[in-house]
């Protein structure tokens, strides 16, 4: 986490913002507290997309989206205001890396992580779809590794798949290459057996510390997608199996998540993830960093940086009242309901988005 700098704003509706998580081509990532102490990741988008009437019908999509996908394994919308001068969406927040830097720092995860990994990822894909949602680009970079298990982040670019609440414009290619369905690819229509070989892609990387798919351009990459087999290097057995199931060209020959799930765990993921799913290094790392969060009460961090000169609308969220507010104990009550209830066992972890 960076610290603000002076241009940045200190606060973003009823968040105090303590540091800087991540930036992209599409706006910021901060860090942030509400009043009663609960820790939020904040996606700010640039100002100038503010200015963008059709950008801000678009955000406004994607936010009414994404708050309908919660429960476990998934990340919550906590609060959002797509009307604001420049517009902000928070999710709950979560100490973990993600699988990308996970793999980048101690190599490929043993096979009962990738077990608990591929049930809990398949499981939130099928609360997903049974929304009459896809996510669309389920990558490592978009799963967070906790000690209560995996988490799928990221539903910015998620679609309904009635074709009624298109989140991007005609031609614009959405996903990331390598890990995108062949369909996907050639604007054939996407559905959640897209989602399936993603994960598929997802689940090789975890397990040999290389994607099933490599080239060193983009346009090679997707080439290798339509045309090519996997390349599974070490992937054995029963796992090879379903990963090859779920990278199959033809949609109609992959598994369904809710299938994927029982295969992989069939006493359910909160099974595998409660007898220990981390590795050892990774349990440590993690514990770490939720000590770094915890200090940041005890320094103050973000508590005198100035305002800069990003200006917001009043907060989606009403003032806490004697019914409930944070402080209370009871839920604070939003524009958009109730702050989700966390499944029993999760220790209160949460998500932050994506850096955009």
């Amino acid at each position: 986490m960076q610290p603000l700098d002076v241009d940045e704003p200190a606060a973003v509706g009823p968040y105090r913002l303590l540091g800087r998580l991540g930036s992209g081509g599409m706006g910021r990532v901060y860090l942030g507290r509400s009043a009663g102490g609960r820790t939020v990741a904040v996606k700010i988008v640039h100002p100038h997309f503010a200015l963008d009437e059709e950008f801000r019908a678009r955000f406004r999509r994607e936010v009414e989206a994404a708050r309908r996908v919660g429960g476990a394994w998934t990340a919550p919308v906590l609060d959002a205001d797509p009307e604001a001068r420049v517009p902000w969406v928070a999710t709950a927040y979560a100490a973990g890396p993600s699988l990308t830097a996970a793999v980048a720092d101690g190599g490929p995860m043993p096979v009962h992580t990738v077990r608990a990994l591929g049930a809990g990822l398949a499981e939130a894909l099928t609360a997903v779809h049974e929304l009459g949602l896809v996510h669309r680009d389920v990558k490592p970079s978009n799963v967070l590794l906790t000690l209560d298990g995996p988490l799928l982040i990221d539903f910015g670019i998620a679609r309904a798949t009635d074709g009624t609440a298109s989140l991007t414009s005609t031609g614009v290619s959405i996903g990331s290459p390598g890990y995108m369905a062949p369909e996907q690819i050639l604007g054939k229509g996407v559905t959640g057996a897209s989602d399936v070989f993603s994960l598929g892609a997802v689940l090789t990387f975890a397990a040999t510390g290389e994607p099933p798919f490599r080239g060193d351009s983009s346009a090679a990459l997707l080439y290798k997608v339509v045309h090519e087999e996997p390349e599974l290097g070490a992937l054995d057995g029963h796992l090879r199996e379903l990963a090859a199931a779920c990278l199959a060209k033809d949609p109609a020959a992959r598994p369904d998540p809710a299938e994927l799930a029982r295969r992989l765990a069939p006493d359910g993921a909160a099974r595998l993830v409660a007898g220990g799913w981390l590795p050892g290094a990774l349990v440590e790392q993690v514990s770490r960093s939720a000590v770094r969060l915890l200090n940041l009460d005890a320094t103050g961090a973000g508590a005198d940086v100035a305002s800069g000169p990003v200006g917001f609308s009043s907060p989606a969220v009403r003032p806490p009242d004697t019914a409930g507010g944070e402080g209370s104990g009871a839920p604070t009550v939003g524009e958009f309901g109730p702050a989700p209830v966390m499944p029993a066992g999760t220790g209160g972890a949460v998500v932050p988005p994506r850096p955009v």
